[in-house]
């Protein structure tokens, strides 16, 4: 299946210049839902009407504005945003630094793109390629997409070059804002313990083939069980766990690790030998 090109033009690190496209990594699977009206099963349509004149507006009518206090705008003109535009997606993407992957904590990404060489950038994308596999780093760069400036980050994913846009910094909310976060002198070593030996027991190498999602399913089973002239469907339910106390989270680590029906890996006999030893 061809994938849609979102956004053409070059990247470049030094002197190097490679022209590739864009492509979007990820597609959104959520059944979309339309809302009808109840007494005759009509899709429900939306107007833009404008609040002062209470009349229907099309297109044409609309402009752009930015509300910079309450009531108070500063109309753009629709060519002063087409020229800001064309004068920034003109320029090509420069790759301004190299970091560890690591050092970028996931709550900076937003979202994923592939990218592709354009004709006559196969050899410099596959430099690249190379030059970031092998040193184990990313580029940080910048790109406009829709309208906006983006900071992004390009890797290796596989085969290919992946480009992530990335939230500002001012973008990421202060985790200091986060309200009721416990303060880590209330952990007790013993649950603690049992927290990380029951972390040791479900970890597992990531295949994220084995994960589905659940909701979506069962909502695809209602659709079809609806077109096939069934009333309803029966959803297999399971058990939210509730939230633990401060008197039965042993216990609910206690039970959590008898679920999973595994013991405690022994060091092998070498080891404990040379541990005593070493002890001794």
């Amino acid at each position: 299946m061809d994938m849609h090109t979102v956004w053409k033009g070059s990247i470049s690190f030094g002197l190097v210049n490679i022209p590739v496209k864009l492509h979007a990594a990820t597609e959104d699977h959520d059944i979309k839902l339309r809302q009808l009206h109840k007494a005759c099963n009509a899709p429900i349509s939306y107007k833009k009407v404008c609040t002062a004149c209470n009349e229907e507006v099309q297109t044409d009518d609309i402009v752009k504005a930015y509300e910079y206090t309450k009531g108070k705008f500063v109309v753009l003109d629709a060519e002063d945003l087409e020229k800001l535009k064309k004068e920034n997606e003109d320029k090509a993407v420069e790759i301004v630094d190299f970091v560890k992957l690591e050092e970028i904590d996931p709550i900076y990404f937003e979202r994923s793109y592939f990218l592709a060489p354009d004709k006559g950038g196969g050899k410099a994308y596959a430099l690249l390629r190379a030059a970031l596999d092998k040193s184990d780093k990313i580029g940080v760069a910048k790109i406009i997409l829709r309208q906006k400036e983006q900071l992004a980050a390009v890797r290796v994913f596989k085969d290919a070059l992946v480009l992530e846009t990335i939230h500002w910094p001012d973008e990421v909310r202060k985790v200091e804002d986060v309200p009721s976060v416990p303060e880590a002198e209330g952990v007790v070593g013993k649950e603690l313990d049992v927290a990380l030996l029951l972390i040791d027991q479900l970890t597992t190498p990531f295949d994220p083939t084995k994960y589905t999602d659940d909701y979506r399913n069962a909502l695809m089973e209602l659709i079809e069980a609806k077109k096939a002239g069934k009333d309803t469907v029966t959803v297999a339910e399971r058990e939210a766990p509730a939230a633990a106390t401060a008197t039965d989270l042993m216990a609910a680590l206690q039970a959590s690790l008898d679920k999973t029906g595994t013991k405690k890996k022994k060091a092998p006999p070498k080891k404990r030998a040379a541990a005593k030893k070493k002890q001794a």
